[in-house]
């Protein structure tokens, strides 16, 4: 057994702390059924699943393209968000993206401190048929999976411990004051004109961003800086997330219609067209350039596509929905391409997927967005509005900006607590059996490995 530390008790002792004092939290009801639509709540508790189920999903979709010696290590990194992010989204979480506004920034950490009054307040101003704790709940899977996207850029050199506190910090940090401005009413980015129907600044650009950032701090695996090429560990786990993202993602873009109406059936329309049409565009743009068609090429590009019409969803037509998917799979893979001549080791293409992908789509909802689709939405470029095209850009460029400077700084904080990166020696052995003493192919310890690692890098004695 590893000596005692304090780094290795403080993640329990701050978890009992927070339950501790949620004991002393008053409980709260409103039993008050009658202004609420019932269709409403059902289709937005399904979507609220819907969109939990992206995050194995994208465990999935990750841990398919890794080495096999890493696929546990980056599989358990997307889906632990779930625990660390619903605790913090209760305890303040919520509160800083949808409390009381301070400048447009961040809303107020006591507004809904341990969700004070959410249970027994009123409805969200902009979901109003709804209880406001469905509503933080459905908001709660979003907040689940953007520090997850992540995950793709740093996997195979982030310490497991390094990345939980990276997780509590871009949401308290990146995410909650992204989310205030660009959804609350007082936010600054709304209040800019800018318009993110589910989360194309929020969370792919926020989430790329920090990619991008995260593969500059944690530097280049040893496997990237030799030019080995890894062969994925399981492409139908790939195609598995892939179906699941495709499937939850329905719940993500319809269900931020909050409510059971055509608006959310246009943009599960735009969701399945756009999706499909990158697939498309990157599988035949590969073979355009001398390749096989690929399953990895038509899943990679069908993700592309599912971030790129993530903004515009329910602003943009069906028709238009196929030019963002395809426009925006070519754009991401020539970004990979591009990103591969570089030195930057962002493992699983995050920024060139979601980042550009995010920026693609919220460009484009400034081309194509229009009031017959959404009456409560804005006419772009394209329908004689040149203003909502510039504003998006400007919205944009502050999102781009913003999170990949927050983030870069939480990178290099987290390494000042403690190390980010994993030693070398258990970058060669793999994060599964370094950071969990556990195996992908057989659910056991590598145990000759494992003992050689022990033997080179530890006084202490260990019974394996």
């Amino acid at each position: 057994m590893s000596k005692f530390s304090f780094k290795q008790a403080a993640p329990f002792l701050v978890l009992s702390i927070v339950a501790i004092a949620a004991i002393f939290i008053p409980a709260k009801a409103n039993y008050d059924v009658g202004k609420y639509n019932a269709a409403d709540v059902a289709w937005i508790l399904v979507a609220t699943a819907l969109v939990f189920l992206m995050t194995p999903g994208l465990a999935f979709f990750y841990g398919g393209m890794v080495h096999r010696k890493n696929v546990l290590s980056t599989m358990i990194k997307s889906v632990v968000a779930a625990g660390v992010v619903s605790v913090l989204w209760v305890v303040v979480g919520f509160s800083l993206a949808f409390g009381k506004d301070i400048g447009g920034f961040i809303g107020d950490p006591s507004t809904f401190l341990f969700f004070k009054d959410v249970n027994s307040g009123e409805p969200w101003s902009l979901a109003p048929t709804i209880p406001l704790t469905l509503f933080a709940l459905f908001q709660l899977m979003f907040a689940i999976i953007t520090p997850g996207l992540v995950v793709g850029a740093i996997a195979e050199r982030i310490r497991f411990t390094s990345y939980i506190l990276f997780t509590v910090l871009f949401g308290l940090l990146v995410y909650a004051p992204l989310a205030h401005m660009t959804w609350s009413p007082d936010g600054l980015l709304m209040k800019m004109g800018v318009f993110d129907f589910a989360g194309g600044t929020v969370v792919h650009i926020s989430a790329g961003m920090a990619a991008l950032a995260g593969a500059l701090v944690l530097k280049r695996r040893k496997a990237h800086l030799d030019h080995k090429e890894i062969p994925p560990a399981n492409i139908p786990y790939v195609l598995i997330g892939t179906g699941l993202l495709w499937f939850g993602w329905f719940g993500f873009n319809a269900g931020s219609a909050l409510g059971a109406g055509s608006l959310a059936v246009s943009a599960f329309a735009t969701t399945n067209v756009a999706a499909g049409a990158a697939g498309l565009s990157w599988m035949f743009f590969d073979v355009l350039r001398g390749k096989k068609p690929s399953v990895l090429g038509f899943c990679i590009g069908a993700v592309v596509g599912l971030v790129a019409i993530t903004p515009g969803a329910g602003y943009v037509a069906i028709p238009q929905s196929i030019f963002i998917g395809a426009f925006a799979a070519i754009v991401s893979n020539l970004v990979v391409y591009a990103k591969s001549k570089t030195t930057i080791d962002d493992t699983l293409d995050v920024f060139p997927c979601h980042g550009v992908g995010g920026i693609v789509g919220m460009i484009l909802t400034g081309v194509f967005a229009t009031k017959t689709v959404n009456a409560a939405g804005v006419d772009g470029l394209l329908y004689g509005n040149p203003e909502f095209f510039f504003t998006q850009l400007k919205g944009v460029a502050l999102v781009v900006v913003f999170s990949f400077v927050v983030s870069f700084i939480i990178f290099k904080f987290v390494n000042l607590i403690q190390p980010i990166r994993v030693s070398d020696e258990e970058e060669e052995l793999g994060l599964d059996a370094s950071q969990h003493d556990e195996k992908y192919s057989q659910g056991t310890l590598l145990v000759e490995e494992k003992a050689i690692y022990i033997e080179k890098n530890s006084p202490v004695q260990e019974t394996i």
